[in-house]
């Protein structure tokens, strides 16, 4: 019930967000009409329609997504004529045009001079086009719902949720149309200007329409929004959301542990490493700890070092440890991917591969990384989410095992100094959000809306806002990464970070590759994975570490050149 009113909330700030400006100028054309009967209906459809598209996008992979584009090109004209018709009244006597005769038959009804059905069937027609146009700014609410619909499948549940997000969102847009529809109506009495209102909102239509079709609504205005409303709908959920590690992270050494339940079952890996498949039935009196974790995940490889340091001290006296791999992108399936990372990152406890996400689901979890702590009768007594806390999860580990009667010996906890890839950030200073690069999941670049699943040649953008990014060379952008079709293809992204790291792979040969910071090679800025003239090579899918900065981290311009064509680039992380 709290999510659902944190995504109610969430909507309903919408209304001091530049995203929702390029929709305006639909709503307040009605804004001298009844309420009942002309804004209500257009902000129920725009709610629904906003619901189920965005159920069916996030669901329902890139047909969806390419269905909604079509939808979306149909609202545009629909809605262009609407606004022509309102600037240019005497237009509607002269176009035969189907749409246009539409958008006839829904001004008219939008001056009141049809029955009250057909104008409130004409004021829902025109909120589902709205609806289709509508792309809010996918702040920590709205990402959170769009996540979870992603990992956890279709469901009425996600539905309701977007439902409830909308709704939020029409609320306010509500309140603003009643009081704005007072002002309209004194306008109107008392300066009898009603047709130049009328032309005004036309134009403004025309605006909307014209922003939209420029992608200004998905770009510009999504970068200007991110800091307007963020950061309070993260205090809510910081406040309220019942899964955020926050909420775990409270615990003292004279509380006791919560029962949060029976530990579920181990069923659905497609495969076990560095074990036999382990059940629920043989962990019973074992205090076990459940990792859910992925190996292109850079969270997950910073927390990765703890993990491992646990299960070297406390196993020998009754902890196991378990590494629950869910997949995020498509190659992480890839089980000879996956074994030689674990060779790689030094894991010798169980994983197992949860490539259908079965276990996820069963623990109902949604985060990379997860920790569960479960007590030797096999039930959960502890969760964090995400990085941190690690001696407050190790005295869980201690005190668990302590109530199963095995003895401790040393209480103090690890001292982890890791190197490379895991070593710990100050997430203060990281400004840059994990960046998807194909069209599924990503921010729209700078150089405008992306050809998609076909091979196009991109003109290098000049990036002039923090966290903008774009292409330069001859890709083609799928839904789950880019591809790079020539060799000299580029990718620019302007960051603040003390490390980038971008999420790599190749096909049969390698890829050669160079890196600059500002037009320059990184020196002794470089990664891991780069040396200090920026070159290395793409051998593998995996999470390449490309810059780690010496000084204080301050707002600069990386760029990627990759020599060899038969790149896939899937997503920036920052640390």
């Amino acid at each position: 019930m709290i999510l659902f009113l944190l995504s109610y909330l969430g909507g309903a700030l919408t209304i001091v967000s530049p995203c929702i400006l390029p929709v305006l100028p639909f709503v307040f054309a009605r804004a001298d009409q009844p309420f009942v009967k002309s804004g209500l209906p257009l902000l129920l459809g725009m709610a629904v329609t906003f619901a189920g598209v965005a159920t069916l996008a996030a669901v329902g992979g890139g047909w969806a997504v390419q269905a909604n584009s079509y939808g979306r090109a149909v609202a545009l004209v629909v809605l262009a004529a609407f606004g022509l018709l309102l600037l240019f009244p005497a237009i509607a006597d002269r176009v035969t045009r189907p749409l246009v005769a539409l958008g006839s038959r829904l001004s008219a009804s939008a001056t009141g001079g049809q029955s009250n059905a057909s104008t409130f069937f004409a004021s829902l027609l025109l909120g589902v086009a709205t609806g289709l146009l509508w792309a809010p700014c996918a702040g920590p609410v709205l990402g959170l719902v769009l996540t979870g619909a992603a990992l956890q499948g279709a469901s009425a549940s996600t539905t309701l949720l977007l439902l409830a997000y909308a709704l939020g969102a029409a609320t306010s847009l509500a309140l603003a149309l009643l009081v704005g529809g007072k002002v309209f109506a004194a306008m109107k009495r008392g300066l009898g200007v009603s047709e130049w209102i009328r032309r005004v909102l036309g134009a403004l239509v025309l605006a909307g329409v014209v922003a939209i079709a420029m992608g200004l609504d998905t770009g510009l205005l999504t970068r200007l929004s991110l800091g307007s409303t963020g950061g309070i709908e993260q205090s809510l959920l910081d406040r309220f959301h019942p899964d955020d590690a926050r909420t775990s992270a409270g615990m003292t050494k004279k509380e006791p542990l919560a029962v949060e339940g029976a530990m579920p079952p181990l069923d659905g890996a497609t495969l076990w490493l560095n074990s036999k498949p382990l059940t629920r039935e043989q962990l019973k009196g074992k205090v076990v700890l459940v990792d859910f974790w992925t190996y292109s995940c850079i969270n997950c490889l910073r927390s990765l070092p703890y993990v491992r340091a646990w299960a070297e001290k406390y196993g020998p006296r009754g902890l196991v440890v378990m590494g629950i791999h869910a997949p995020e992108f498509a190659f992480e399936k890839d089980p000879d991917n996956v074994r030689r990372a674990v060779k790689d990152l030094g894991i010798t406890y169980p994983v197992a591969l949860d490539n259908d996400r079965t276990i996820w689901r069963a623990f109902d979890n949604h985060y990379w990384p997860a920790h569960y702590f479960i007590d030797g009768q096999g039930r959960i007594r502890y969760h964090h989410y995400g990085e941190g806390h690690y001696a407050q999860s190790e005295k869980v580990i201690q005190r668990l095992l302590a109530e199963n009667g095995d003895a401790l010996g040393d209480m103090g906890t690890v001292k982890v100094d890791a190197t490379g890839v895991g070593a710990k950030t100050q997430l203060r200073d990281v400004k840059s959000p994990e960046t998807y690069l194909g069209y599924g999941r990503g921010r729209i670049m700078a150089n405008g809306k992306a050809v998609r699943d076909a091979a196009q040649d991109y003109a290098a953008p000049t990036l002039t806002m923090l966290n903008q990014w774009g292409l330069a060379g001859r890709w083609t952008v799928g839904a789950e990464n880019l591809t790079g079709n020539a060799a000299g293809g580029r990718i620019l992204f302007r960051f603040q970070a003390r490390d980038v790291h971008l999420v790599l792979g190749a096909g049969a040969k390698p890829v050669r590759y160079r890196v600059t910071i500002d037009g320059k090679a990184p020196g002794a800025d470089h990664g891991v994975d780069t040396d200090a003239e920026g070159r290395g090579t793409v051998t593998g899918q995996r999470l390449y570490q490309l810059v780690r900065q010496k000084g204080a981290p301050r707002e600069r311009t990386f760029e990627i050149e990759f020599l060899d064509p038969g790149v896939q680039a899937f997503a920036f992380t920052f640390g």
